[in-house]
């Protein structure tokens, strides 16, 4: 025995537009429970990036929220966490007391303008904040700042970009 239902054309009509409605919200909700809202500053990136917490302590440490914090746009070249443990104990315990010698080595990891890792070509020098020159090169899909290497490019922020590398780099001792 087959049954069959008729249902008004109006109703058809607002039953498939009540289908696609909820079909669009759910979609909608999971794209936006896998998209992550780009950070409003590097400092944010950098504190939302577990890899990240030693260059975010040691700036807040040097006093460098509110420069990096700033309108930008910049870039950050931050070394991870394990490229901070490679460092001597030595060394960072001067650091630690020293806050200007600090802010010097990571202002050293900041250049002014937003550089992604595709617009590095060749050989290039960067000027950063703290004014001394960065040697950054580029060798197919590797990217190098001095003796460091970037192993996550381009974490897009507000105002900036940020490049993880292996290294923390040491800016020229002045004479």
């Amino acid at each position: 025995m087959e049954y069959s239902m008729h249902i008004p054309r109006q109703t058809r009509g607002l039953l498939a537009n009540a289908l696609l409605a909820t079909s669009m919200l759910l979609s909608s909700q999971a794209m936006a429970q896998t998209a992550s809202p780009v950070p409003a500053t590097v400092v944010a990136a950098a504190a939302r990036t577990p890899e990240l917490s030693t260059f975010y302590k040691l700036a807040q440490q040097a006093g460098l929220t509110a420069s990096l914090e700033a309108t930008g746009p910049l870039t950050v070249f931050a070394p991870t966490d394990e490229a901070f443990k490679a460092v001597p104990a030595a060394t960072l315990d001067k650091l630690s007391k020293d806050p200007e010698l600090l802010k010097s080595v990571l202002t050293y990891h900041v250049v002014p303008g937003a550089l992604k890792a595709a617009s590095i070509n060749g050989n290039s020098s960067l000027t950063t904040l703290n004014g001394a020159q960065l040697a950054a090169s580029k060798a197919g899909d590797f990217v190098t700042v001095d003796d460091g290497l970037v192993i996550k490019a381009d974490l897009i922020a507000g105002n900036g970009v940020v490049h993880i590398i292996d290294r923390v780099l040491m800016p020229a001792v002045k004479k």
